[in-house]
């Protein structure tokens, strides 16, 4: 019995503990069994065993490999069955990489219809919260299946697409299919119905597919619609405010290839309208994307004010694969904007991955130019030699050159040449190198100029480590500047960030020795000035300009893309230091004086250069062989804008001179000037409240204005003659005593200089002939002599003077003299009528007054009839 027992227990034991071995061993012994359905070379591999509650079957870890490749890795899935079976899992992670090294399926008696498939499925819930399909993480989402025999749902979820369809027999319905292709814009949004083949191997038996979308930098919305019927459809995509589609395309499908002909395509966007027709053929299509053989055409309509252009762009035939694309591909033909056109001949080659494809131009590959870029500007020719370069999603690699030949029609023609390597490169990442050369004509100023440097593209900072350029001499007018040549005394950088760009350098203009009309010389000049901003159109600068010893001139301001702003100091200094700007012609030397200046400019397209400011002069001195002059004041506030100098602006320019000695000693010379330059009606220049010490009186001009209108009366104020004798210091005759004057000045009259002009005496004056003259006019002349006599001593009570000046400078002067003669102790009333015409050019060349007044009275002088009594004083006869 006890046997029996014994029997009876392990058995009950074994029965006990058999399941509970082979649910703690499911890890091991599930997958050994599951291989026996599994294709051949595939397995299952579970890290840790699942466990069975009283509601579910959880598996927290299941791996589908491929030989050693994971195909697929389930975490953390779930089973039940509250009403139908529901499986959930937290992860399915899928290699696409993987399903190429699947077997093919030998099985034959697998189902092969729609509704074959559909019987087999069980009423089943399945939900993925997130699945993920390598190399495409960024499309991961969550999946929702709703399974029945009679009809299959599905929901799918990411931050970039969105999937919302279910199927009933063979008609599928997209409710909704959502992709955000870009970041920044909105999602391409369709829905629609299909007709799938009994036969689940290929596309949709009949179609319709609607929708309405936003493009890439398209303004408005753009319609969609794609219909077909058995094995040929058409896709046409149009633009509500457009009546000519953006794409039509008419297809057919057969088993071997989809085939897209003579269909259509523009681009009305963007001030470039382009349009063109497209042909393709996909050989081998339902053979997978690496064995179908691409070939096609696209071709590009242009126009602009050169013409018409048309490029095509000749794709394959060659390959498109997950791994390694193989795409033979050409652009041939000329594009036309404006009045610029494009020249292609462009063969590249397209390899690598699809997700990460390479684009590699070939030998011979050229893209050129001509034609004009704005109304003056003539691109001769540009040239981008391509072969060898090669764009990838990290950017361009390979060597890029440039070769530009232009000409502007006033400023000259030029060449320039750009030459560099580049790595992985894309605006603000990678490396480019470069280097720069050319040369060229500046024909306003007669100068060739040349330029050299060297820089790079590291990332997000662009730096200019050499540069030098110049020109031969700039010449304008009678100025001549030579070899003026700019470049760097410290790398010029741009650092392009988001949150903290600069931009910083420092350049140093030299300038041989500078020339100007007459003589004037200007020592070579240097200009050292520091940028510091955040980018080449928004950046301070700060310098000082020298030449010898002429300064510094401190500079600073600032460039905003538009305008240039600066201002300009120019410390005092002794007037001395421009003695090289003096021609030595002049004989000039400057003696004494200090200058200072402040200046504010600006430059702008379109507005020109502007300019305001001021300059002081405090007691300048200067010496020439004839004059002296001491004590100089000058105060010039000036602008300048529009070619137009508007002198004196808040205050007159003022000109103040303590001393001017010459034949004549001037003192205390005072005169304002005020208005624009070149003057007009709207705004004349008025020159005003000037004023001279000279010959013991005083000369005074209220004011001149320009245009003019009146004269300027020129006011002598009691002159004294006999200081103006001594001026012109005439050997044959001496006057003396004072006189006024007016004399009315013309500056634009078209026949006078002076006109209706005045002298006369407002006291006694006295004038005597020297008595060598006047015996040698009696010697001459007899009946002359007599006359002259009576005026070798004379006492002149009144005169009057009129003067006229002709712009041709003939002085004519008429003059009534009356006054008292007295000669070896007679006296005798004399009045003389004196009328004198010269041309007083001559007479400041030669400065012979008396010399002509001699030979005046030799021809004019007459002796007045008098009646004399011995003893008795002689009397004028009236």
């Amino acid at each position: 019995m006890k046997g029996k027992y014994k029997a009876a227990i392990a058995l009950v034991l074994l029965f006990i503990l058999l399941p509970l071995t082979l649910l703690l061993t499911l890890a091991y012994w599930v997958p050994t069994l599951a291989g026996i359905w599994l294709p051949a070379g595939t397995r299952i591999v579970m890290e840790a065993s699942p466990r069975l509650t009283r509601h579910a079957l959880k598996i927290p870890d299941l791996r589908y490999l491929v030989g050693d490749c994971q195909l697929a890795h389930v975490q953390n899935a779930e089973l039940t069955r509250p009403s139908r079976w529901q499986l959930r899992v937290a992860s399915l992670d899928i290699d696409s990489a993987c399903l190429n090294a699947l077997p093919p399926s030998a099985s034959s008696s697998a189902p092969r219809t729609l509704a074959q498939w559909r019987s087999m499925l069980p009423y089943t819930w399945l939900t993925v919260d997130r699945v993920t399909l390598s190399p495409w993480q960024a499309w991961q989402g969550k999946l929702q299946l709703a399974l029945t025999p009679a009809t299959q749902t599905l929901s799918y979820t990411g931050e970039r697409v969105e999937v919302s369809a279910h199927l009933r027999g063979q008609a599928l319905t997209v409710k909704r299919l959502a992709v955000r292709l870009f970041d920044d814009q909105p999602p391409l949004t369709l829905g629609g119905e299909f007709t799938l083949p009994e036969i689940p191997q290929g596309v949709p038996v009949n179609g319709h597919i609607q929708s309405t979308l936003t493009l890439p930098q398209q303004p408005g919305l753009v319609d969609t619609d794609l219909e077909w019927r058995n094995n040929e459809g058409q896709l046409v995509v149009m633009a509500r405010d457009s009546g000519d589609p953006l794409l039509d395309l008419p297809w057919q499908l057969t088993r071997q290839q989809l085939t897209i002909s003579d269909g259509r395509w523009s681009w009305p966007y963007q001030g470039f309208p382009l349009s063109g027709r497209v042909g393709l053929k996909i050989e081998n299509w339902q053979q997978g994307l690496e064995n179908a053989l691409f070939s096609g055409r696209l071709n590009v309509l242009t126009q602009g004010d050169a013409g018409k252009g048309n490029a095509v762009l000749t794709i394959g035939p060659g390959r498109l694969s997950m791994d390694n694309s193989e795409m033979p591909l050409q652009l041939t033909g000329e594009a036309k904007q404006g009045d610029l056109v494009f020249y292609a001949v462009l063969p590249a080659r397209l390899s690598g991955a699809l997700d990460d494809p390479q684009l590699a131009f070939t030998p011979g590959a050229l893209l050129r130019s001509r034609g004009r870029v704005i109304d003056s500007l003539n691109i001769d020719e540009v040239r981008w030699p391509l072969a060898g370069v090669k764009l990838t999603q990290r950017g361009i690699d390979g060597r890029l050159q440039a070769i530009l030949h232009a000409h502007e029609n006033a400023m000259g023609d030029f060449r320039l040449h750009l030459d560099g390597q580049a790595r992985d490169f894309l605006p603000d990442d990678g490396l480019w190198r470069w280097r720069y050369w050319g040369d060229g004509h500046f024909t306003p100023m007669n100068a060739r100029w040349d330029v050299t440097g060297r820089g790079e593209w590291k990332d997000n900072a662009i730096t200019l480590t050499d540069l030098s350029t110049g020109f031969d001499q700039l010449q304008y007018g009678a100025m001549r500047m030579t070899t003026p040549r700019l470049a760097l005394d410290a790398p010029v950088r741009w650092i392009r960030d988001a949150e903290n760009p600069q931009f910083d350098g420092a350049l140093t203009l030299d300038a041989g020795q500078t020339t100007f009309s007459g003589g004037s010389v200007l020592p070579p000049s240097t200009l050292k000035f520091r940028v510091e901003g955040t980018e080449p159109t928004l950046f301070q600068f700060k310098g000082d300009l020298r030449a010898d010893t002429i300064g510094p001139v401190q500079v600073n301001g600032r460039w905003d893309g538009e305008r240039l702003r600066g201002q300009a100091w120019w410390p005092r200094q002794s007037l001395t230091v421009f003695q090289p700007l003096i021609p030595p012609d002049w004989k000039m030397k400057l003696l004494d004086g200090a200058l200072n200046a402040q200046v504010a400019f600006s430059a702008a397209a379109g507005q020109g250069f502007a300019a305001g400011g001021h300059g002081v002069l405090k007691s300048g001195s200067v010496w020439t062989p004839d004059n002296q002059i001491r004590g100089v004041d000058f105060v010039l506030p000036f602008r300048y804008r529009d070619a137009t100098w508007q002198l004196g602006t808040r205050r007159p320019v003022s000109l103040r001179i303590g001393e001017i000695v010459n034949q004549v000693t001037a003192k205390n010379f005072t005169a304002d000037l005020q208005g624009a330059w070149p003057w007009s009606e709207e705004n004349p220049l008025i020159l005003s409240d000037v004023s001279v010490d000279a010959l013991g009186g005083k000369i005074t001009m209220q004011q001149l204005r320009m245009p003019q209108h009146d004269p300027a009366l020129l006011r002598l104020n009691h002159i004294s003659s006999s200081e103006l004798i001594s001026a012109v210091n005439p050997k044959q005759f001496a006057l003396s005593g004072p006189f006024d004057g007016a004399l009315p000045l013309w500056l634009d009259n078209p026949q006078w200089i002076i006109k209706d002009g005045w002298l006369h005496n407002p006291g006694p004056m006295t004038l005597r002939i020297d008595k060598d003259t006047a015996d040698a006019v009696v010697n001459d002349n007899m009946t002359a002599g007599a006359a002259i006599n009576w005026l070798r001593y004379m006492e002149i009570s009144r005169s009057w003077t009129r003067i006229n000046l002709d712009n041709l400078g003939v002085l004519t002067m008429q003059a009534a003299i009356s006054g008292t003669s007295f000669v070896e102790g007679k006296s005798s009333t004399v009045n003389l009528n004196y009328t004198h015409e010269e041309n007083v050019f001559t007479l400041w060349r030669s400065l012979r007054f008396g010399d002509n007044l001699q030979s005046w009275l030799e021809q004019n002088a007459a002796l007045p009839e008098a009646r004399c009594a011995k003893g008795e004083a002689c009397e004028e006869r009236k």
